[in-house]
């Protein structure tokens, strides 16, 4: 195996500039969601429970979860 000089990484403020853009928008899209989500500061506070994490992920990402069969079904019987 050959060896080879380690990689030197240099910070630019060009970079740190960009870092800090990028940060305060994704701050601002959360602030947004947050509003538009719970407009009147909650909604545990109006009464309306907080979905569960499961529940908010499997929303996200679009999987609907089908309850299993306690027992599967005959195919011979109905022949």
């Amino acid at each position: 195996m050959l060896r080879r000089k380690p990689t030197r990484l240099e910070l630019k403020m060009d970079d740190t500039e960009e870092f800090e853009s990028i940060k305060k928008e994704l701050e601002n899209r959360k602030r947004q969601r947050e509003e538009v989500s719970c407009p009147s500061g909650g909604g545990a506070a109006d009464g309306e429970p907080h979905p569960l994490r499961a529940d908010v992920i499997n929303e996200r990402i679009g999987f609907k979860p089908t309850p299993k069969m306690a027992a599967p079904p005959t195919f011979f019987g109905n022949l």
